[in-house]
């Protein structure tokens, strides 16, 4: 996974924006805003198909939570989505997003990135958590389809 693939920087963005809203409690629009207006670390303005694919994304897995959350819930015994770490949870529910929006990205695609995502800005532990919780997500998605 190249740190500079398109695709991966957007999801690294998409990221943030729902850190920000989840910590903020506050509108994933303005997230988004505030993020590429504000918070941008990058020398140059983001290039538009990064913006439009992480906001977007930031976007839906606010809009989808009602259907996210309980299959996250479902999957553990031991942790409500609300009672995990802030960035485990949210990787996991952008994951979930993409399982259920998006059939043309392939499964382990999705798991990679987050997996990704989860060495860059949580903890090795997290990281074996997340691949458990999303490979048990994607076969009950699977199953319903």
């Amino acid at each position: 996974m190249k740190k500079n693939d398109p695709r991966h920087r957007a999801r690294e963005a998409a990221l943030q924006i729902l850190y920000q809203w989840d910590v903020g409690r506050g509108d994933v629009d303005r997230a988004v805003e505030t993020f590429f207006t504000l918070q941008w670390p990058d020398v140059g303005p983001p290039p538009d198909d990064l913006v439009r694919f992480a906001s977007t994304l930031a976007r839906d897995t606010v809009e989808q939570l009602p259907a996210i959350d309980p299959l996250i819930a479902d999957t553990t015994d031991r942790w409500r989505p609300e009672r995990m770490a802030v960035l485990d949870r949210l990787i996991l529910r952008m994951a979930t997003c993409e399982f259920l929006r998006d059939r043309e990205t392939p499964a382990v695609v999705v798991i990679n990135e987050a997996l990704e995502l989860a060495r860059t800005f949580s903890t090795e532990e997290s990281v074996k958590f997340i691949n458990g919780m999303l490979d048990a997500i994607r076969k009950k998605i699977d199953a319903t389809r």
